[in-house]
């Protein structure tokens, strides 16, 4: 664990650590939109946590999304959390992701990442969770 991780961890005990997407590119972009204010949700397929349930967002703690370097890039907390079936997504919630301009284009992005992670059903349950910005460490 690098020392800027350790302080971390101090400053925010009991944080988690995760990264956003499924690729570098994907990655940068979505915390691009974080720091822009732009995006203030994400979604997982339900399954994932099966295997990891202290990954699982909850409301209050404080997480750190790294790099896909690793390197820590920013502090989030998580304010709500729901379980809801892909098809049942409102605009709303899609919106609050920050990566489309629609509750289409939300669609068609999500269905074609979780093809790529595990496989895509309509009838899929999502956690999905809304946090806002506590800390950029862009410049720390």
């Amino acid at each position: 664990m690098s020392d800027d991780m350790e302080d971390l961890q101090v400053t925010y005990p009991g944080a988690g650590t995760f990264k956003f997407g499924d690729s570098a590119e994907l990655s940068a972009r979505l915390i691009g939109l974080v720091r822009s204010g732009k995006k203030r949700a994400t979604c997982g397929a339900l399954s994932e946590f099966k295997d990891e349930p202290e990954a699982m967002p909850v409301v209050g703690r404080t997480d750190i999304a790294a790099n896909w370097d690793g390197t820590p890039a920013l502090v989030i907390k998580t304010v709500k959390v729901e379980e809801i079936r892909f098809c049942d997504v409102t605009e709303e919630m899609a919106l609050a992701e920050g990566e489309d301009d629609s509750l289409e284009g939300w669609r068609k992005g999500h269905e074609a990442f979780f093809a790529r992670n595990g496989g895509f059903d309509p009838e899929m349950m999502l956690v999905f969770e809304h946090f806002d910005l506590i800390e950029d460490l862009a410049d720390r």
